[in-house]
């Protein structure tokens, strides 16, 4: 009899453990050192920006095919979840920040600060990989090309599709998951070295304990409505999903995390065409976590400085917000960048404030990108129920659940 084969770490353990190393060893690791990560990273994640619009389209469009004829309406349906769950948020924020930010503001003076990102190092060189098309492309297209094969026979094109989405899941299996701990270890270690992100944490450290604790709420109640509708034990899902939580808490990318999302909501019991329909299409217009963020940081540089608060007002600014989010990258800092319009137009923010919220958003923009995707996982299970998906069961899933474990 054969030794018994030595346990693999796994995913969650290395990328908590990238995290902590990244932070300890960026307070002594020397500039050029790491700029030899920041280089690696900046590779990785032009290879990340080039393979995303692939994942998309090679996980989106076939999902939508096998979906059948009710495709057009599961993809209304799932839309019509993901906004309510990101007005649910804003609202939510709204509320707990007019009842607390007044207390926790107190004595607080308005600071300048430069956006973090300005002070980061560096990499050697880079190596552009420019995406053969954009992610809201890829989106359109595999809508496209998805609803269309419920209409029409089809089966070259299927069986085309499906082989594509072999070799994305490959490619996710293979490139994408392993290397996430390196990647997020060169994030933390370049933002430790930086120091602008700390000094932001701790002038807003009160309002950004309550906005991680909003955030902490929000999943519970997803997870509680996912739970009751989806006939299983919210918490047992909530854990399986902390992998994916860890890896955007790394990256603050949703679009980034989809790999490990998409693994991680199948484990969970969701069935693989729904979480390969439902997974990769909430990572580009479920942005609860980033809406709640934004609308309470807003209310905290409103109360800064002075600014008149019409209750009119934010709701209308909720509202576009949840809309805008649908077009916010799936990159880094991209919620807040595609949100400052809004914060010009309907609140009236000038240029020292718009810097201002964007400097105290990207410092923390990981917890915001952590709750989004986690929660994409919650509405698959919603979806997964409804659609039937779930009747059927998980046993003829193959692919990515054949690597989940």
């Amino acid at each position: 009899m054969s030794a018994p084969q030595r346990r693999k770490l796994g995913l969650l353990p290395k990328i908590l453990v990238a995290i902590v190393l990244g932070i300890v060893f960026g307070q002594f690791t020397p500039n050029s050192i790491v700029r030899a990560f920041v280089t690696f990273n900046g590779l990785f994640g032009n290879y990340l920006g080039f393979v995303i619009p692939l994942i998309i389209l090679g996980l989106i469009a076939p999902a939508i095919s096998e979906l059948g004829a009710g495709a057009g309406k599961w993809l209304a349906v799932t839309a019509s979840i993901a906004y309510g769950s990101t007005l649910f948020a804003g609202f939510l924020g709204f509320g707990v920040s007019m009842a607390l930010l007044p207390r926790i503001l107190r004595g607080k003076k308005v600071i300048n600060l430069t956006n973090p990102e300005d002070s980061l190092l560096a990499p050697y060189f880079k190596v552009e990989m420019p995406p053969v098309m954009g992610v809201m492309s890829a989106l359109v297209l595999a809508f496209v090309v998805g609803v269309a094969l419920t209409a029409i026979k089809g089966d070259v094109i299927r069986h085309g599709l499906v082989e594509f989405r072999e070799i994305v899941e490959m490619v996710i299996v293979k490139t994408l998951i392993p290397l996430l701990p390196l990647y997020i270890f060169g994030i933390f270690l370049n933002m430790t070295a930086a120091g602008e992100v700390w000094r932001v944490i701790t002038t807003f450290i009160g309002v950004i304990a309550m906005v991680f604790a909003l955030t902490v709420i929000l999943l519970l109640i997803q997870y509680a409505v996912a739970g009751v509708i989806a006939h299983r034990n919210p918490l047992v899902m909530l854990k399986t999903m902390l992998p994916a939580y860890a890896t955007a808490l790394g990256t603050s990318s949703s679009a980034a995390t989809i790999p490990v999302t998409l693994r991680q909501a199948i484990k969970s019991g969701v069935s693989e065409p729904v979480a390969s329909f439902v997974i990769p299409l909430c990572a580009t217009i479920h942005l609860a976590g980033s809406t709640i963020k934004i609308t309470c940081f807003s209310l905290a540089v409103m109360i800064l400085y002075g600014m008149p608060i019409k209750t009119s007002v934010i709701v209308g600014f909720i509202m576009l917000l949840g809309i805008m989010m649908v077009a916010a990258p799936g990159v880094p800092g991209g919620a807040i960048m595609t949100a400052t319009a809004l914060l010009t137009s309907q609140l009236g923010f000038n240029e020292a404030q718009v810097g201002l919220m964007i400097a105290t958003y990207i410092a923390i923009d990981s917890f915001g990108t952590a709750t989004n995707v986690t929660g994409d996982a919650a509405i698959a299970h919603v979806v997964d129920t409804l659609s039937g998906n779930r009747k059927r069961g998980n046993a003829g899933d193959a692919g990515l659940l054949a690597e989940v474990n």
